[in-house]
């Protein structure tokens, strides 16, 4: 199987910086500012994002404040199939969710299914003012009407092909491969 190297580490800490500055910008700086990773590979990216807009506004001892995660798992369409993980804690900054501007963070944005049910879960947990979503890779090949307003690339693939997201915190190493397809 071909497998080439889209982002490299490098590539990956330039996009996440940019994603940073985005979010803060589009926000009008880090006032009421909430970043919630999806499990598994959001959070990282999330506590990553955090750090970054805490250091960028000058108050990196923040970040903390910034980020949680948003399990979705018992909000996913495709249960019944079987083909889920076991679920893991949702876990919010102490000053909840309601009237803050939310920021989901996931790794790759594929069919849109995932952010769908982050939407329905955030929507158990409080009433935020805005939603925004960031992504490292977007891939195309939406199955709903869902758009990322941060992306780190946008990586047009085929259907066949997957898309390899490694974070150090979880594989040891940061960067984004495509493996299949035709070759």
């Amino acid at each position: 199987m071909t497998q080439r190297t889209v982002l490299d580490a490098p590539d990956m800490k330039r996009a996440m910086t940019r994603i940073a500055h985005e979010i803060i910008e589009s926000n009008k700086g880090s006032d009421d500012l909430v970043l919630l990773g999806i499990p598994r590979r959001g959070v990282p990216l999330a506590t990553r994002l955090a750090e970054q807009i805490a250091s960028i506004s000058g108050r990196p001892e923040m970040a903390s404040e910034l980020v949680g995660s948003l399990d979705i798992t018992m909000y996913r369409d495709d249960l019944r199939s079987g083909a889920y993980r076991a679920p893991e804690p949702t876990t919010i900054p102490a000053e909840g969710i309601d009237a803050k501007t939310i920021v989901l963070v996931d790794d790759v944005l594929f069919s849109g299914r995932t952010i769908r049910a982050a939407l329905d879960a955030l929507s158990d947990l409080g009433r935020p003012s805005k939603v925004r979503l960031a992504v490292l890779v977007d891939r195309g090949h939406r199955d709903l009407p869902i758009r990322a307003d941060h992306v780190g690339k946008n990586l047009p693939t085929s259907s066949s092909e997957r898309v390899n997201v490694s974070l150090a915190e979880i594989d040891g190493e940061d960067g984004v491969t495509i493996s299949g397809g035709r070759e």
